[in-house]
């Protein structure tokens, strides 16, 4: 299958991996601002233009909001080095990276992002566009509001609710609920500033 990739910036390179270890073939790439290859994938014109087979290489979670309103037919990938239980639902468009786990009867919204080595375990919630970055892990039943970001080594215990576009710093560890647009850090998390 040959697809395209929407967004040429760092993220893209994961996505070009992940692609080539499926065996797709990448036809070309998509981005407003970049106008070189990337690890020999041509550009072939913005965001705009793109249409077809493709995935979202865009780290932004709001971006990737925007721009999944393109016409495209959005393929949803799991990386062959990831583990994801067979009860698990995946929105079309999520992608999945070498190293991460989902456990039974979690279920993933559109355009998710559950990155290199992360883990979400049992019945966990993540809606649209919500993003759980590198070596980030979630216990059982927590729930991940639209657009929410998990940073970097984040941990969030069981039955925890992330708020709709709200952020968890990197090496943060929640125990206690997140209302919405808050970005919380350290341990244990604390609310450091209302995001607009």
């Amino acid at each position: 299958m040959s697809l395209a990739v929407i967004g040429a910036g760092g993220h893209a390179r994961v996505v070009i991996g992940l692609c080539r270890a499926l065996g797709l073939d990448v036809r070309g790439l998509y981005d407003d601002f970049e106008t070189n290859s990337v690890m020999g994938v041509p550009i072939l014109g913005t965001t705009s233009s793109a249409s077809g087979p493709a995935v979202l290489a865009i780290g932004d979670n709001r971006v990737r909001q925007r721009l999944s309103t393109l016409p495209c037919q959005w393929l949803t990938l799991v990386h062959p080095a990831a583990w994801v239980d067979p009860t698990v639902r995946l929105g079309a468009g999520s992608v999945v990276f070498a190293g991460a786990v989902i456990q039974p009867e979690a279920v993933l919204g559109s355009h998710c992002i559950v990155n290199t080595s992360a883990s979400v375990d049992h019945e966990c919630r993540l809606a649209d566009f919500a993003q759980v970055a590198p070596g980030a892990h979630l216990g059982g039943r927590v729930i991940v509001g639209e657009g929410a970001f998990l940073g970097i080594g984040a941990s969030v215990i069981q039955g925890i609710e992330i708020g709709a576009w709200a952020t968890v710093g990197a090496g943060a560890a929640v125990v206690k609920h997140v209302e919405p647009g808050v970005q919380v850090v350290g341990v244990p998390a604390k609310p450091r500033v209302r995001v607009p």
